[in-house]
């Protein structure tokens, strides 16, 4: 397996470089930056790129719609990918997802309409413009140009058919999708023992392209963090119980959260329920206190070290290609000798 991280440059922007460019001397594969409701991927991608020089970097992920006016969002977006990929030398790969709504309606004003849509159309209009043809789309969410005197361009810098599209998804029409058009899956909420939950799908989008598993990176994340002990054990899965209540709760809204959706596949469908509509209440410590030690343990990297070692096992042998660790600590030091110890694992 490949290693990877991801790393949001919304706070501490300085201390986040230092961890990137430590990273990179430790021998990480690859940097996915975010986005999430901070700060944008792109400017802090380009600063990357510039400072480090090995290290493969990716969006991950740029949210479809937040690239306004939507009409143009596609090829907003592939002008980004090009430049960051002349940039870093080739060295990244393009991220996108279509979000949710708390986050696409409630904070950029864009409607939330037909995700599925927009992202294959996303998808087959950034790859014209990575080609370098000519841009003419004519679908559901987008039409370019715009009918009238406009004729289709072509963006003026040069083509590179190569730079990777990764798809974020979560909901089963999504997976099957990413099977379909894409060259890597960034997955998350992932527990091995329910990996079918997301690889039936998968494989029913890749066998439409006349493809198999091995044709795409099959990129999953999880918390890294180390316990000497079943005391420190305890302490540690019991401080992740909120931080789980909030996926299940609070990313999104009372009737639309993909995280939910995930772990409800996965067997927990009726304890997700219940944190689901304490979190809505306003009852949080009522939430966490409903996650179980089994669901933090399923979808974390979180042990004493031979529990990691033998977890990153059963990752690999699941199917996963790179695992995107987040490591735990309260400093940058704590953070990369997690991350050291992580890597020496794999």
């Amino acid at each position: 397996m490949k290693t990877a991280t991801t790393v949001e440059f919304s706070r501490d922007t300085r201390t986040t470089l230092d961890f990137v460019l430590e990273a990179e001397k430790l021998g990480l594969d690859v940097c996915w930056v975010a986005e999430a409701w901070g700060a944008d991927a792109p400017s802090a991608l380009g600063y990357l790129a510039a400072r480090t020089s090995r290290i493969r970097l990716g969006s991950g992920i740029i949210q479809l719609g937040t690239r306004t006016p939507v009409a143009i969002a596609p090829v907003a977006i592939a002008q980004a990918a090009l430049t960051l990929a002349d940039l870093s030398g080739g060295r990244f790969a393009l991220g996108l997802g279509p979000s949710g709504p708390q986050v696409v309606e409630g904070l950029h004003g864009v409607p939330f309409a037909k995700p599925l849509t927009r992202t294959r159309e996303t998808v087959e209009i950034i790859r014209q413009a990575f080609a370098g043809e000519k841009i003419a789309f004519s679908g559901q969410a987008f039409e370019i140009p715009l009918p009238g005197e406009a004729r289709p361009m072509r963006l003026s810098t040069a083509p590179n058919p190569d730079i990777p599209i990764y798809l974020a998804a979560l909901s089963p029409k999504l997976l099957e999708l990413t099977g379909e058009v894409a060259d890597g899956w960034l997955g998350t909420s992932f527990v091995p023992e329910g990996a079918d939950a997301y690889f039936a799908h998968l494989d029913v989008g890749l066998a439409k392209a006349g493809r198999q598993r091995t044709d795409i990176d099959v990129c999953q994340g999880a918390e890294v963090a180390f316990a000497d002990n079943e005391d420190e054990l305890r302490v540690l899965v019991g401080s992740r119980k909120k931080e789980l209540a909030f996926s299940l709760g609070g990313m999104g809204s009372a009737t639309t959260n993909f995280y939910n959706n995930a772990y409800s596949r996965q067997g927990w469908a009726d304890v997700a329920a219940e944190v689901r509509e304490r979190w809505q209440a306003g009852d949080r410590d009522g939430a966490a206190a409903l996650v179980t030690d089994e669901m933090v343990l399923g979808t974390t990297l979180i042990g004493t070290e031979e529990m990691v070692r033998e977890r990153l096992r059963v990752w690999r042998g699941t199917g996963i290609d790179t695992v995107r660790l987040y490591p735990a600590g309260e400093t940058l030091e704590a953070r990369l000798t997690t991350l050291g110890r992580a890597m020496e694992l794999m």
